[in-house]
């Protein structure tokens, strides 16, 4: 497979979640998580997106999540730092802070609500590339936003060299099929369950939800891909499959990777508002799930 930018974050990048207690941010509980996820090998860990219920923060919660989990990982795994906001002005704020405090690439969900048009898009990314100086993850995921980043739109901004990396959650393998056919930018999945399907066009892994649970399963996934077991890795994307989709199916995320993460004993405080919990009914789906999984649910 040949070489693309960012080749070092290949493999699971994991989406931590952001742990509350009493209203605040448990920023000890969260340093907790991160070493949950260097111990299990991980290439990268996700703070501040949408499993750290990013849009809840606010900045000086944002800034403080970002400088906790860059503390944590001491070099030892990578920081993929969400620093994405709806107004330019504010992702550009918090990727700056970002590179200030260490992160290794920053993660830039594209800009929700305004439905920009693709020239929108381009500048967007334009002004961050032209900015700073970390590589930069155009975060295209447009059941949240509203509106997709078209290929022609990210093939555009290869051209900044600090642009180096894509997470694909459109669900769409022509799109993932065009980028990775005319740029050389490291693209990968933004849906557990598509990661397979993308690592065979030529994604080289996943920023995960299920890798707060199962990240060991995760990365072997991963590894037997890039190693030519196919084998290895379709029984791997098939035992998991039912474990990512009800990250997904069973209500919004992070509502079920944080309900599934106190059902095995490592408590992820509350939800903040408008999230709610799961139902009696998605909770005990959820809890089969696990279960079937061989996960000892308490």
């Amino acid at each position: 497979m040949p070489n693309t930018r960012c080749e070092t974050f290949a493999g699971l990048s994991t989406a931590v979640i952001t742990p509350f207690k009493n209203g605040a941010v448990d920023y000890e509980t969260l340093q907790q998580q991160v070493e949950y996820q260097i111990v299990a090998g991980v290439t990268a860990v996700v703070p501040a997106g949408t499993t750290g219920e990013s849009p809840t923060l606010s900045f000086e919660e944002h800034e403080k999540v970002l400088h906790a989990v860059v503390e944590a990982a001491a070099g030892k795994v990578k920081v993929l730092a969400g620093s994405g906001a709806n107004s330019t002005q504010e992702a550009l704020r918090l990727t700056k802070f970002a590179q200030k405090v260490g992160a290794d690439a920053a993660l830039v969900v594209a800009p929700y609500y305004n439905k920009p048009a693709q020239e929108g898009f381009f500048q967007h990314y334009k002004l961050l590339a032209e900015t700073v100086d970390i590589p930069i993850c155009v975060y295209n995921i447009p059941g949240r936003c509203a509106k997709n980043i078209e290929p022609e739109t990210i093939i555009r901004l290869a051209q900044f060299k600090n642009i180096g990396l894509v997470k694909e959650a459109t669900g769409s393998m022509d799109q993932t099929s065009a980028i990775i056919a005319q740029t050389d930018l490291t693209v990968l999945s933004g849906d557990d369950s598509l990661t397979l399907p993308l690592m065979s066009l030529g994604a080289r892994g996943v920023v995960s939800v299920v890798g707060n649970i199962i990240p060991q399963d995760m990365i072997e996934l991963c590894k037997a891909f890039n190693v030519g077991n196919i084998e290895r890795a379709r029984e791997l994307h098939y035992k998991t499959y039912a474990m990512c989709r009800d990250m997904l199916s069973l209500s919004t995320n992070p509502i079920p990777v944080k309900a599934a993460m106190k059902m095995l004993g490592r408590d992820t405080g509350d939800l903040r508002l408008p999230l709610t919990p799961l139902s009696e009914k998605e909770m005990e789906k959820l809890r089969e799930t696990l279960k079937k999984y061989g996960l000892p649910v308490s």
